[in-house]
């Protein structure tokens, strides 16, 4: 098998994500989780629910399966029956996340995208996130605005749930006793050091730490061959 990049080992975390999850629709957001997403449907999650970002949903090549009207798609965001995978300007050791501004909401130094959806979607669906550079910028000790929902606030949330994190470091979870951010995987060539010394907050952090999973051979061909022949992960996690 020829070399792995570290934008694949992204594309495999981020597929991963939607394993075991059957009829659900999948969000995916952002270039490595959409190839994860179209890589899993491909392999070990057939149920899963693509679209094509508006009313359709499509199969693995494209072809139109059905009709998702807004309503339809409301219901299934409510019921907990969608697993989005957002982006993160800020992530905090619960896993509460901004997306709308840096500094005081009352007078930012930087304004983003807005809060958008991200309260509905962490509140009423399972809600990963992707951050292609992982740095203290991004996992901070406390997000200067909450828009996606944490453990410490949602406790009683009945949909509520963040199976992972994946950045470009490694993968990560919320498997501790008080639900804080744990190292679940390291992405081959990563150490636990350089992941601690891009964090801004202390990780619980396991005495063996695994690799993130190596790609079959087959899932290689289905990501370069199939689903992305122009490298375009490469221009999102570029090592």
């Amino acid at each position: 098998m020829t070399q792995v990049s570290r934008a694949e080992y992204c594309v495999i975390a981020c597929a991963e994500a939607w394993r075991d999850a059957g009829e659900v629709l999948a969000s995916p957001m952002g270039v490595i989780p959409s190839v994860g997403a179209r890589l899993a449907r491909r392999t070990f999650a057939p149920d899963l629910l693509l679209t094509d970002g508006e009313a359709l949903l499509i199969g693995p090549d494209g072809a139109v399966e059905g009709w998702l009207p807004y309503r339809q798609h409301l219901a299934l965001v409510t019921g907990g029956r969608r697993h989005v995978m957002m982006g993160a300007s800020q992530i905090d050791r619960y896993g509460n996340q901004n997306i709308s501004c840096i500094g005081d909401w009352a007078r930012p130094t930087r304004q983003l995208l807005g809060v958008r959806g991200a309260p509905v979607n962490t509140l009423n669906n399972p809600t990963s996130y992707w951050v292609p550079r992982h740095s203290r910028r991004v996992f901070v000790e406390r997000v200067d605005m909450v828009c996606g929902v944490g453990y410490d606030r949602a406790a009683d949330a009945p949909h509520h749930r963040i199976p992972r994190v994946v950045s470009d470091l490694g993968v990560f979870d919320f498997a501790t006793p008080d639900h804080s951010m744990r190292l679940a995987s390291l992405h081959p060539g990563v150490s636990v050091e350089q992941v601690r010394e891009a964090t801004g907050f202390a990780l619980a952090v396991p005495d063996e730490v695994p690799y993130t999973r190596e790609p079959s051979a087959r899932e290689l061909e289905w990501i370069r061959d199939v689903i992305d022949p122009a490298d375009t992960r490469a221009r999102e996690v570029g090592h």
